[in-house]
C-alpha cells in the first residue's frame, strides 16, 4: 500500500539559529490537522473537537522540540 506523500509546506521548525516560535508551531499544528481530517474550515459540530486537535499537536511538537538536541550543521 503506497500512501500519498504529506504536505510539504509544513517547514522544519528545528534550526541551529533560533528555536521555533509559539505562532510558527501553531501555525503548523494547524497545517497538519487540516490535512489529517480534510477540513479546511470545520462545521460548527466538528469545531470542538478540530481546535482541541490542533492545541494538542502544538503541545505535542513543542514538547518534541524541547527534547531533541539541535539541529548540526
Amino acid at each position: 500500500m503506497v500512501l500519498p506523500a504529506m504536505c510539504r509546506s509544513i517547514k522544519v521548525l528545528r534550526r541551529p539559529d533560533a528555536p521555533a516560535t509559539a505562532p510558527e508551531i501553531s501555525a503548523a499544528a494547524l497545517q497538519f490537522v487540516r490535512k489529517v481530517s480534510g477540513f479546511r474550515k470545520p462545521s460548527r459540530a466538528n469545531q470542538d473537537a478540530f481546535d482541541a486537535a490542533v492545541r494538542e499537536v502544538a503541545a505535542a511538537t513543542e514538547r518534541l522540540l524541547d527534547a531533541v538536541s539541535p539541529k548540526k550543521e
